[in-house]
């Protein structure tokens, strides 16, 4: 081998094979924007301390031609990647999806801050879209419900993924969950309309957290709904003051007088909309409520709620829990000033 080949072979392995990489451990992840030259696409892969240099990229880009179809998208570098099969990856589109988490039982702005936080398109984008009353109608729901079809989990999407198909996946996997369930006009508790379970599904996940319990809450609010009883949902009324003052809060006596059409203290049926997205165990516990005679509950202040069939045996729970918060509250003030 004469010494130019051996100078083309050292360049050509230098160029092709040898690792590119800036010496990183673990795969690094890294994102080329729409209508990004590959010039940029080389400024990023530095920016990201995935490249050590990038004139060897650019020539191989250039030299090969595969810059040019450079794709966009969400990518992840490997450990010891070369020139050559960073740019293989890019021109091939090898994405790497994105794992989106939608946080559930939260208000729906939290909600788009959560989905949009890893994805191409904006918080904007993704709350025009569950505000669009054509996508809405297509999906044969409302605006006002769309968002609480946003079921939690951890989810799988390309980078670049539309915020209407993120929505149309999302509401499909409930769709199925409730036609699993008979989800057909007359065949679902109470005859509620897929709309209407997801409204009392809301309410049950902001009532518990404790999975054993939520089928139990949900037949209490089956009975209320069957003997056309007023909700007396504290949930509705937590919504409603969220709505006002931006938070959560504890409920005073005033708040069950407000005016508003989600005070269903005030208000028989179900609230005008869901006040949260429900988890999977909150939507089940709907479609499958408990069949029993209870009518109230009331938390033991320890996640966990004791049932009631009667208003005298409710009062009388009531205020044995009312007594043991109080002597708590007491508690943690003696604490707090000693």
């Amino acid at each position: 081998m004469t010494f130019l080949g051996i100078v083309i072979g050292f360049f050509a392995n230098d160029l092709f094979l040898r690792d590119a990489t800036t010496g990183f451990s673990e795969n690094r992840p890294f994102n080329v924007y729409p209508g990004s030259s590959i010039e940029q696409v080389a400024d990023s892969l530095i920016a990201h301390q995935i490249l050590s240099k990038k004139n060897g990229f650019l020539w191989l880009a250039k030299f090969s031609g595969w810059g040019a179809f450079a794709k966009p998208g969400h990518y992840e570098a490997k450990v010891g990647e070369s020139n050559r099969g960073l740019l293989d990856m890019l021109r091939k589109g090898l994405q790497t999806p994105i794992h989106m988490v939608v946080p559930g039982g939260t208000r729906k702005e939290r909600l788009i801050r959560g989905m949009a936080s890893k994805m191409a398109f904006s918080e904007t984008d993704l709350k025009l879209a569950l505000g669009d009353v054509r996508l809405a109608d297509e999906l044969q729901t409302d605006t006002t419900h769309l968002w609480a079809y946003m079921i939690p989990d951890t989810y799988f999407f390309y980078w670049l993924s539309k915020p209407e198909d993120v929505i149309r996946r999302l509401k499909s996997r409930v769709d199925e969950i409730i036609e699993a369930a008979g989800g057909r006009p007359g065949t679902l508790p109470q005859n509620l309309t897929p709309d209407q379970v997801m409204r009392v599904a809301s309410i049950v996940e902001w009532e518990s957290a404790y999975v054993p319990e939520k089928a139990t809450i949900a037949g209490v609010y089956m009975n209320r709904l069957k003997n056309k009883w007023a909700l007396d949902a504290d949930p509705t009324i937590q919504y409603a003051i969220m709505k006002i003052e931006g938070e959560k809060r504890r409920l005073f006596f005033k708040d069950y007088k407000m005016n508003d059409p989600y005070n269903t203290y005030k208000y028989r049926g179900l609230p005008p909309g869901p006040i949260t997205n429900p988890s999977l165990s909150s939507i089940q516990s709907v479609l499958k409520p408990e069949t029993h005679s209870y009518f109230f509950f009331v938390a033991k202040g320890d996640g966990q709620h004791i049932f009631s069939k009667t208003l005298a045996e409710h009062v009388r729970r009531a205020q044995e829990y009312y007594k043991v918060m109080r002597a708590k509250r007491a508690a943690e003030k003696l604490i707090q000033s000693d």
